[in-house]
């Protein structure tokens, strides 16, 4: 067999198992969207659905998949794309997300969901258990992978607390923000609306977001400020675990800028009187900060992890890390690549069998099982992402 005749056969064993495959539908094609399209293209057939034709047309660039001009909460248009495809991944904006779940849910197909919508998934879970639906949520970074982690890690030892560090920003600080969303930024305010869960004593607390301010230092950036978001969603109702919080990073003074913005009324949703009319302030605000916050494909930014998780039994403690930055030649942001490659590793193992619950599964069940959080681990080393551990916390010097 010559050079040419293999290459050929090569192509066509390919094209061999793309067809023979699952079929994947993935719902979103934005930041994130489009590095889980690439990704899962290089092994399945996959199609797109997206309301945004500029979204499609780029994602065309990168690899050969069938795309859908349209709204994915839409039921006449996505109910007869649904038959063609095995999973689905929704990675549409956290407003719509619940509603296009529960619709994938009634059509009873198997979704992977990164959608962070801030209703209780667990809502659909009967209904996913009637249909016979396999339904993952939060299958991002954090939640998500942290998710992961710390079922893993409370699988192996009942933990006494854990806290979850996470952000993505840019490398270039530009006043007066110096940040930059990596995903809807209409996502990111209601990080700072909605009111942060966390657990205390094995009690779910309700407190302020952006508050109990502390700072942490990573190596390749610097000092970073920590404060409180809603970000635990499943961990507060499936682990067992007394203590939990979850902080965002910023750079320092940002949580600041946001408290002023928030006491002054720019993100107050009641209509306020001007010269001109009526307008909503929040969606105003949405609508200034979205050109200063856009991050664009030749911006360097970075995606910061740490997940300090505290023995009940000893006193150890147990540290994970994650440092990713934007991927220039795949043209993949470290957001997209943290997120994204987590779904996709994660929908892996469903079309594979491995994950046979029915109903809502939430990721840190997934890592209870240590064959899976090894996968999930791997798959992200395969890709250059690299999760680091160690028992020897030093506090803000890590």
């Amino acid at each position: 067999m010559n050079m040419q005749t293999l290459i050929n056969f090569k192509f066509q064993f390919s094209d061999f198992l793309k067809k023979n495959m699952a079929r994947i539908l993935v719902l979103g094609c934005g930041l994130v969207g489009k590095t889980i399209v690439k990704d899962l293209a290089k092994t399945y057939q996959v199609g797109v659905v997206d309301i945004d034709l500029q979204n499609l047309n780029q994602i065309q660039k990168f690899v050969d998949v069938q795309t859908f001009l349209g709204d994915a909460t839409d039921k006449l248009f996505i109910s007869p794309l649904l038959k063609d495809y095995d999973v689905v991944v929704s990675a549409v904006p956290g407003s719509i997300g619940f509603k296009v779940l529960n619709q994938l849910i009634e059509f009873e197909k198997n979704v992977v969901d990164i959608s962070f919508f801030p209703e209780n998934p667990f809502e659909l879970d009967e209904i996913a258990k009637a249909n016979s639906v396999t339904a993952i949520v939060d299958c991002g970074v954090a939640p998500g992978l942290s998710n992961i982690i710390v079922g893993y890690q409370n699988s192996k030892d009942k933990l006494a607390s854990a806290t979850i560090y996470v952000g993505g920003l840019p490398f270039e600080r530009v006043l007066p923000f110096e940040y930059k969303a990596p995903f809807s930024p209409s996502d990111v305010i209601e990080e700072y609306l909605r009111v942060a869960r966390i657990k205390s004593e094995g009690k779910i607390v309700q407190v302020q977001p952006l508050t109990e301010l502390e700072h942490i230092y990573f190596p390749k950036v610097g000092t970073l400020e920590a404060f409180l978001t809603d970000g635990l969603r499943t961990l507060l109702f499936t682990t067992n675990i007394p203590n939990l919080k979850e902080k965002t990073l910023r750079y320092p003074g940002y949580a600041e800028k946001i408290k002023f913005l928030k006491d002054l009324g720019f993100f107050g949703t009641k209509p306020v009187k001007t010269k001109v009319g009526e307008y909503v302030p929040l969606y105003l605000t949405e609508s200034i900060l979205t050109p200063l916050w856009k991050l664009t494909p030749a911006e360097n930014e970075f995606t910061a992890m740490r997940v300090v998780m505290k023995s009940s039994t000893s006193d150890k403690n147990y540290i994970y890390e994650l440092f990713d930055q934007t991927d220039f030649a795949e043209q993949n942001s470290s957001m997209g690549r943290t997120t994204g490659f987590v779904a996709t590793g994660i929908t892996n193992l469903l079309i594979q069998g491995e994950i046979q619950q029915k109903g809502i599964v939430a990721p840190e069940t997934l890592g209870e099982n240590s064959k899976m959080f090894e996968f999930v681990v791997n798959y992200l080393r395969n890709r250059g992402i690299e999760l680091k551990y160690n028992e020897d916390y030093l506090g803000t010097n890590i």
